[in-house]
């Protein structure tokens, strides 16, 4: 009876830790998007707009050979509209972030109105996230909350980067307090509590801003 006790125990508890285990990883990301065929965005992700003024922009996966892994990336490339308001969203709420670093190969291919972009975490909606993102027009790198679809400026830092060329950028997020990387670069620190609660994430450009993503990666923490 007692070796039968054992092993109804140690099978239930091995249970338990796998599911706890693929629940650890589930809820961690590495993408170079090279599963995904060219023409579509990842499984699980939704294209999107904040303060969405005509149709939305152009997602998919192209081809690129000068892509940092591969030779695929997830692109931004057509706004489809002229609003220079609007914030163009691929992202998903199948990853809940609330702690931990979030990093992303991004190349800034063009753009009148804007340049660049970044990425958004803990998304509540298409309206309502943080963001970080490099601007090689304003020559700026900089944290901002969305909140009700009005920006934010939350921290910013005077950085001078060419366009068209690969940028590594990542933020680390613990409780309130949030840093930006850029390049390997710690150039942003802040503390804000406009988000308290476990979000999805993703990518962002603004206006006109055609832009190719590579190596999104996100790791999460208790």
């Amino acid at each position: 009876m007692k070796k039968i006790m054992f092993l109804v125990w140690a099978l239930v508890s091995a249970f338990f830790y796998q599911n706890v285990l693929t629940a650890q990883e589930t809820n961690n990301l590495k993408l170079s998007f090279d599963d995904v065929a060219i023409g579509h965005i990842p499984s699980g992700w939704v294209i999107e707009a904040t303060n969405q003024k005509g149709p939305l922009a152009t997602w998919k996966v192209i081809e690129d050979k000068t892509a940092p892994s591969g030779d695929k990336v997830l692109a931004m490339t057509q706004p489809n509209h002229e609003f220079g308001g609007t914030f163009n969203l691929c992202w998903t709420n199948g990853i809940s972030f609330l702690n931990g670093e979030i990093k992303v190969m991004f190349k800034a291919n063009s753009g009148v109105e804007d340049e660049g972009g970044g990425v958004i975490w803990r998304a509540q909606d298409k309206g309502n996230y943080y963001i970080a993102r490099f601007n090689p027009l304003e020559d700026n790198f900089r944290i901002y909350y969305i909140k009700d679809e009005a920006r934010k400026i939350l921290a910013s830092a005077r950085v001078k980067l060419a366009a068209g060329k690969w940028r590594e950028l990542k933020i680390v997020q613990n409780g309130k307090h949030i840093t930006g990387y850029l390049n390997g670069e710690k150039l942003l620190e802040v503390d804000d509590d406009a988000f308290t609660e476990p979000g999805g994430v993703g990518l962002w450009t603004k206006a006109d801003a055609v832009t190719s993503f590579d190596n999104f990666e996100v790791k999460t923490v208790k």
